[in-house]
């Protein structure tokens, strides 16, 4: 089976999941049909496909996300990134999509979130859910802080995981 990652951006409504992306792609950026380039250093990049705007927020199933076609013999991306509301997508249909098609999960918990009082506890034991999946990766980020740093641990992230995979084109 062809390795793939989801890299998450968990938290409540409102925590800075967009704006993680924004500052990622350096512009307002939409969930799209098709995948797109990231540049991940000077000269390097990598398709990826971004799904922003958590899929239970919209009220969709992430597979008709990445595959609006619903063709059956689509082959899921190598690479997605997905924003993720905390806790309907951990405990719905978003994760175990990831988790059934043996997805690496490298996920930022926004938490506090941006708009978030203070950190909150995890008691519905989603993040556990998510440590128990095979290669899965969680750190705590402060959403209320400005997102360059986290942001440029994903890129580095990513790019490593794309550069072992042979992934990486120039650009």
């Amino acid at each position: 089976m062809t390795e793939r990652l989801l890299v998450g951006v968990l938290g409540h409504g409102n925590a800075g999941k967009s704006q993680t992306w924004y500052k990622l792609f350096n512009t307002e950026v939409k969930t799209g049909r098709n995948e797109r380039e990231l540049q991940v250093s000077k000269d390097e990049k990598v398709s990826v496909f971004l799904i922003n705007g958590s899929p239970a927020e919209r009220g969709k199933d992430v597979f008709d996300i990445i595959n609006p076609s619903s063709n059956t013999s689509f082959e899921s991306p190598r690479i997605v990134l997905c924003s993720m509301q905390y806790p309907c997508d951990v405990t719905g249909k978003t994760l175990k999509y990831f988790m059934e098609h043996e997805y690496h999960i490298y996920i930022h918990w926004l938490n506090p979130g941006y708009y978030d009082i203070h950190k909150y506890t995890d008691k519905l034991g989603c993040i556990q859910s998510i440590l128990e999946a095979n290669n899965s990766l969680i750190g705590i980020r402060d959403g209320k802080t400005e997102p360059t740093s986290r942001v440029n641990e994903i890129r580095e992230f990513v790019r490593g995981w794309a550069s072992v995979r042979g992934l990486l084109t120039a650009g």
